[in-house]
């Protein structure tokens, strides 16, 4: 069986059709929403409990949760439709 591995050339090929193409509808927003809502909900699950467990302080634990926040703004924003162009963001 084999294995299809995306390029970087084909998931920004994908990123701009479905950026283009592509507006959700308000029901199709909400339910996404939802859905984004209880991830971002079981994400800060975890993190609280890394700094219950002492692998984070609180301080890193709030950072890191504020951060998991701002990207659901983002996406509330661009109306829960990813803005994902395929290139790092980080340096190497």
């Amino acid at each position: 069986m084999a294995v299809i591995i995306p390029t970087i050339i084909q998931a920004e090929e994908v990123s701009d059709q479905i950026e283009s193409k592509v507006e959700l509808t308000e029901e199709q927003k909400v339910g996404i929403a939802k859905l984004h809502k209880d991830v971002l909900e079981k994400k800060k699950e975890v993190i609280n409990k890394y700094v219950e467990y002492g692998v984070y302080t609180e301080e890193k634990g709030k950072k890191i949760a504020s951060m998991f926040d701002k990207h659901y703004i983002k996406l509330e924003q661009n109306g829960f439709i990813p803005k994902w162009d395929g290139k790092s963001k980080h340096h190497h």
